[in-house]
């Protein structure tokens, strides 16, 4: 069944300094480049996603990931998320 799109949706936009480890953030702006969206528009996709606990990317852009991980030695998982130090 194909996506019905939706109109738009208005909203306030903020900027912010967000930390993020350095080669998980080479990941998502290549797959971001990849997908021809800005990083915000990638990150508050993955947000809106978490935060309905629904899966936000598609097997083939999972493909693309693991690519991207393996081009930037990114090694971490969901497991290691509580357990990064600088």
């Amino acid at each position: 069944m194909p996506a019905t799109k939706s109109a738009p949706r208005q909203v306030e936009r903020v900027q912010t300094g967000v930390r993020l480890e350095k080669r998980l953030l080479k990941v998502l702006k290549g797959l971001a480049e990849s997908l021809d969206l800005t990083l915000g528009d990638l990150l508050e996709g993955i947000a809106l996603h978490a935060l309905e606990n629904k899966p936000p990317f598609s097997a083939a852009t999972l493909r693309k990931i693991a690519d991207l991980k393996r081009i930037y030695g990114l090694d971490l998982g969901a497991a290691d998320g509580h357990r990064l130090r600088e």
